[in-house]
């Protein structure tokens, strides 16, 4: 494997017990979803959440096609330090942040040809999520991780459909520098701290 230690990024954090649960796990970074859909928060319950974590694990904030202000405003307000794109966000977007923040651009991917723009952008980590109309991601749905076997554009996070029957395999066909799941340890639409618990596991085991 590319990499000894597969980082896990636990999205869709909704409240604290979660978060330290997701921590105590062994979770990297959480995140934080500020777009519309039934997992998003406010800024004031981010922030709180943000707060109460130990030092060196990530805070991420997603965002679909928000305005610069916004995102400064939240990121700032929530003490966020990571900021995750899944919109139409352009290059020159993604640099703007990247003066204050890390930066993770997010790309729908069904077939080869959905990787042609990653080369526009130059950002902190790239993350490959699977191609479904109408969804920006969250869909439980996987992709033909063979496509993400030889990326070569920088930290490749991988996304979509991932859970704890299936991300060995994912892992060890992408080789990917991250891991990032929400629904994949879920039950019934909350997270299940047992399938968080068994995720990190069989990431890091």
């Amino acid at each position: 494997m590319a990499n000894s230690y597969v980082r896990v990024k636990i999205c869709g954090i909704c409240d604290l017990e979660t978060a330290l649960r997701a921590v105590e796990a062994g979770a990297d970074a959480l995140g934080f979803v500020f777009a519309p859909g039934r997992r998003r928060v406010g800024p004031e319950q981010a922030r709180q959440i943000a707060a109460s974590l130990p030092p060196f694990v990530s805070r991420v904030g997603v965002f679909v096609n928000p305005s610069l202000e916004e995102v400064n405003d939240i990121a700032g307000y929530a003490g966020l330090d990571t900021i995750q794109l899944h919109g139409d966000e352009p290059p020159e977007f993604c640099s703007a942040l990247g003066c204050r923040y890390r930066v993770v651009k997010s790309f729908a991917v069904a077939e080869k040809s959905d990787l042609q723009a990653v080369g526009r952008y130059r950002v902190n980590a790239y993350l490959l999520d699977a191609r479904v109309p109408g969804f920006r991601g969250g869909t439980g749905r996987t992709f033909d991780w063979r496509l993400a076997e030889n990326f070569r554009a920088g930290p490749l996070i991988l996304a979509g459909g991932l859970n704890r029957d299936n991300v060995q395999e994912a892992v060890k066909i992408a080789r990917p520098f991250a891991v990032d799941v929400s629904s994949g340890v879920e039950t019934n639409g909350r997270k299940d701290y047992d399938k968080i618990r068994e995720f990190v596991r069989r990431v890091k085991g």
